[in-house]
C-alpha cells in the first residue's frame, strides 16, 4: 500500500452522500480509496447501501495512509460505538497524516479533544457545545476549515469539504481549484474550461 491510499470510514447510518464528491475525484486523480469498518462486516450507509469494507479498524495504519475520511452517521450522537474511529483519528494526526471529519464526526472529534486547540466548524456552534469540548474559541462558522492535517466541515457543505481535501492533498490547486469549486457548488459552467485546460 503506497501514500496515495485515502481510508474512507463506514459504519452503520454513515452519511453516504457527504463524501461523495471527494472520493469520486481522488479516485480520478490516481489516488486509491480503500473502506475501513469497525470490523470487515457489511454496515449499511444512512441512504439504505450496503457497504462491505475492505479492512478492519484494528488493521489500519497512518503510515499506510494519505489521508482518513470520517463521515457523519446517527450513531456519532447515540453512544460510543463510534469511539474507537476518533481515537485512530488521535493516532493518525499525531503521525502527521491528515484527517478529514463532517457533520457528526466532528462531535466525535470534539469528545477526543481533537478540536479543543484547532480551528474547525460542524453543523453549528452549539451542536458541538453539547458535547461539552474545551474547544469552543476556536470554532469558525464557515463551509469548512482546515487547520494544519485537520479538515472540518458542516453537514450542507460536501462541496466545500472536498475542496478542502483537494487542496490539502494537492489534487487540485490555485485557479483548478478554485475552478472545481465554482462548477461544483455554485453550478458555473464557464468553470468547466478551466478544469479541461
Amino acid at each position: 500500500m503506497t501514500r496515495r491510499t485515502v481510508h474512507l470510514a463506514v459504519y452503520d447510518t454513515y452519511a453516504d452522500w457527504e463524501t461523495g464528491h471527494t472520493t469520486a475525484h481522488l479516485a480520478q486523480n490516481g489516488f486509491t480509496v480503500r473502506t475501513v469498518g469497525p470490523t470487515t462486516a457489511p454496515v449499511t450507509s444512512m441512504g439504505g447501501l450496503t457497504v462491505h469494507p475492505g479492512l478492519a479498524l484494528a488493521e489500519l495504519r497512518p503510515e499506510d495512509s494519505a489521508l482518513l475520511i470520517l463521515p457523519g452517521a446517527s450513531l456519532w450522537d447515540s453512544g460510543d460505538a463510534l469511539a474507537p474511529f476518533a481515537r485512530t483519528a488521535r493516532t493518525f494526526l499525531e503521525a502527521g497524516v491528515p484527517v478529514a471529519a463532517i457533520c457528526g464526526a466532528t462531535a466525535g472529534l470534539a469528545r477526543e479533544g481533537l478540536l479543543d486547540e484547532r480551528a474547525h466548524t460542524s453543523a453549528v456552534s452549539f451542536y458541538l457545545a453539547a458535547t461539552g469540548y474545551a474547544g469552543g474559541r476556536h470554532y469558525a462558522d464557515t463551509d469548512a476549515v482546515t487547520d494544519g492535517d485537520l479538515i472540518t466541515a458542516g453537514p450542507t457543505e460536501p462541496v466545500a469539504f472536498a475542496r478542502e481535501v483537494f487542496a490539502r492533498l494537492g489534487v487540485y490547486e490555485g485557479e483548478k481549484l478554485d475552478a472545481w469549486f465554482r462548477l461544483f457548488h455554485d453550478s458555473d459552467a464557464s468553470a468547466y474550461e478551466v478544469l479541461q485546460g
